[in-house]
């Protein structure tokens, strides 16, 4: 397992963070505190950090190609023209919000915008990934269920060549990868990519024996799939296939999503979580829930933004 030095982007500590990204125009990383229901950025070396609230919990975030964002909140998917402005909701949720709210996503190379689910009871597998077209709607986007048959809809990623789609399902620890048809956006046959090994009866935060179950992810240049393992303290590289490449310690036992930034996108962002964590453990990783970097040899793709 690879140990590299990680810092921390501001001195913020997230409840959950998520949702990371880098944007090349404006130079800045952007990322959500879910469980504090607000939207965060600031420059790549943490100058200039600003907050922005949010009416309920963000689930995920993407930049949109005529400015702005674009935000699955509780209720809906959302835009706002900038940073701080008024949000108009483009789609209403297809679910319960009661006990269902958006979870990961992002946008995919064409400029649609992907958003699961998850399931707050964890009791079965009610959860789904929705799909948002907007290109040429005139105001009037399409919000279609593409996946289900998940509790826990994490790990959202499109392959450089737009013919994988990968989407994880947390609770079962695993990921799992379907063919992909770029121009239609609809998933085809699917496989299993990795599986995790599940969380040992019985297991305790700062026990051995676990490592972790997969939370947020992003893709490398080279195509391979970097995986947040929450609880696990540890980042993975996939290949295409699905094999081990590698593994990075990091300083914080629950990491939730990774992302590539900077002008040269050679600079790995990791957002983390500290809600409900154990007092001792806090103590002892006082980084948990800030945004860590460090700086990686192979670059990240650059984000895709959601057109409108």
């Amino acid at each position: 397992m690879n140990t590299l030095e990680w810092h921390s982007l501001t001195p913020h500590a997230m409840r959950v963070g998520e949702s990371p990204f880098w944007h090349p125009q404006e130079r800045r990383l952007y990322w959500i505190d879910n469980e504090a229901k607000c939207l965060w950025r600031a420059g790549g070396g943490g100058e200039s950090a600003e907050r922005w609230d949010m009416p309920s919990a963000p689930g995920c975030i993407a930049p949109a190609r005529r400015g702005g964002l674009v935000i699955a909140l509780r209720d809906g998917i959302y835009r706002a023209e900038t940073w701080g402005a008024a949000l108009t909701r483009l789609a209403a949720a297809q679910h319960d919000t009661a006990s269902t709210r958006f979870n990961d996503g992002k946008a995919d190379p064409q400029g649609r915008f992907w958003a699961g689910t998850i399931y707050e009871p964890r009791d079965r597998a009610d959860a789904a990934l929705y799909c948002l077209d907007a290109r040429g709607r005139q105001g009037n986007p399409a919000l279609v269920r593409q996946l289900g048959g998940v509790t826990n809809a994490n790990g959202l990623a499109f392959a450089p060549d737009g013919r994988t789609l990968y989407w994880a399902d947390t609770t079962q620890h695993l990921v799992r990868a379907w063919e992909f048809d770029a121009d239609s956006g609809v998933p085809g046959a699917q496989r299993v990519f990795h599986q995790f090994a599940p969380k040992p009866p019985g297991w305790q935060p700062g026990q051995p024996g676990y490592g972790g179950r997969p939370d947020g992810a992003a893709i490398d240049a080279q195509g391979n799939y970097w995986c947040a393992l929450f609880e696990g303290a540890r980042l993975v590289q996939l290949s295409p296939t699905g094999a081990l490449l590698q593994e990075l310690r990091l300083p914080v036992r629950c990491p939730t999503m990774p992302c590539f930034g900077g002008d040269d996108l050679r600079t790995l962002y990791v957002t983390t979580a500290s809600y409900g964590r154990p007092p001792d453990e806090l103590a002892g990783l006082p980084q948990s829930g800030h945004v860590l970097w460090t700086r990686v040899d192979v670059p990240g793709r650059p984000v895709d933004f959601f057109i409108d």
